[in-house]
């Protein structure tokens, strides 16, 4: 006999009638793409989050791991040591949550080295298999590891290599299976920053920042231990992330940094079986084409599906430009010790809907930096975000190096 589960603390079942009710919406009339372990694309940290998830080509700091770890080979701090925490789901339950913790070390002038550790667990979830059973207690979770090296090229361009063990487990044991094995995999990030000098504008000082990082690079992640066939694997949440920003330096205590970021998954569409245009997949001869597609759909590996994700939206290169999303930001930083932020980011309604402002703000005392951020939803379908406030703890320790 399966096991069910009798009472998932309420929250699972909000929960899962409020994904499958706009998932299923998404199907009648968008191809979303999805992947395994999402969690990776969450803004681990609060100064990234309160500029609209931007981080490739924002100037260096402890967070850099997740957004472009090139960054580090430009950083003035020596060391660092971060921690952050983002609640998730705050509007429908309290113990789900994702937490990250860095550390940094600027080697040399030329290179620097960066590793951290991201949590991301879903609570307690109570199993039955009758209503009077004792219940199992599980605590699903996910967990990624990396380790980042990066090192100037030029005087202005420093590249990074970071390497990534994921590890996930979200399977439920049951009666018939036995143990749930964790689902786990490895991937790699290949990125690039470039840092202008400061030079004269007129009343003003500025410097020139771009950024590139190909992420989450790797094999399919399988979350049936027990198959090994290609059908039960799901692609990583391989993206890529462009960027560039300008810094309005007008004296030594005001500077104003402003950044453009634009982002796509590198994961191939769904294909459509809508035959008649009416957003449904209801005739036989519609259903057998989706079942066509999704097994030619899960036969494609994780290289050529990086390259297949550039031209194979069936609505062709409009489609395709609407797989990207993009994100704009602005940061007001007065004598390197008070910060305010503002983001946007944009995702198209047909590729998962996500839309929301964000605010934000860093205190910086001696070697002690807190950020936190606050998001706002500009879109109709709810963000598992909106009205979170995230945290975010850096230490800073050892040499300075010069900024010029």
């Amino acid at each position: 006999m399966l096991t069910f589960i009798k009472f998932i603390m309420k929250k699972i079942a909000v929960i899962i009638l409020l994904i499958s009710s706009q998932f299923s919406k998404a199907q009648q009339d968008s191809r979303v793409i999805t992947t395994g372990v999402p969690f990776l694309l969450i803004a681990a940290d609060a100064r990234a989050a309160g500029m609209g998830d931007q981080g490739v080509a924002t100037s260096p700091d402890a967070y850099s791991q997740q957004w472009n770890p090139a960054k580090y080979a430009f950083s003035i701090d020596k060391q660092g040591f971060t921690a952050s925490y983002t609640p998730y789901l705050t509007d429908l339950v309290n113990d789900i949550s994702l937490g990250q913790v860095t550390y940094y070390n600027r080697i040399n002038e030329r290179s620097a080295f960066a590793g951290s550790l991201r949590y991301f667990g879903l609570g307690e979830i109570e199993l039955r298999q009758t209503a009077d059973e004792t219940p199992q207690i599980v605590k699903p979770s996910e967990f990624a590891l990396d380790a980042s090296y990066a090192l100037k090229l030029r005087e202005r361009f420093s590249m990074s290599v970071a390497g990534r063990y994921v590890r996930s487990q979200l399977r439920i044991p049951t009666a018939d299976s036995g143990d749930a094995k964790p689902a786990s995999t490895f991937c790699v990030d290949v990125s690039g920053y470039y840092q202008s000098e400061e030079d004269a504008y007129g009343d003003f000082n500025g410097r020139w920042r771009a950024g590139f990082n190909f992420q989450n690079l790797g094999p399919k992640i399988n979350y049936d231990a027990g198959a090994s066939d290609d059908n039960s694997a799901n692609f990583l949440p391989a993206n890529m992330r462009l960027g560039g920003g300008f810094d309005f330096i007008f004296d030594d205590y005001n500077k104003v940094s402003v950044g453009l970021e634009l982002t796509k998954l590198l994961v191939p569409t769904p294909q459509s079986a809508d035959l008649n245009g009416d957003g449904l997949i209801t005739t036989q001869e519609e259903i057998d084409l989706r079942d066509l597609n999704n097994s030619n759909y899960n036969k494609i590996n994780w290289v050529s599906g990086i390259f297949k994700s550039f031209n194979d939206a069936p609505g062709g290169f409009s489609e395709e430009l609407k797989e990207f999303t993009y994100s704009a930001a602005a940061e007001y930083l007065y004598q390197d010790s008070f910060a305010m932020r503002l983001g946007y980011f944009h995702e198209s309604p047909i590729k998962g809907a996500r839309q929301f402002f964000s605010l934000g703000a860093g205190f910086k005392y001696n070697v002690v930096k807190v950020d936190v951020s606050y998001l706002f939803s500009a879109s109709k379908v709810k963000n598992p975000l909106e009205n979170t406030l995230r945290f975010s703890l850096t230490f800073n320790f050892g040499d300075q190096y010069e900024e010029y």
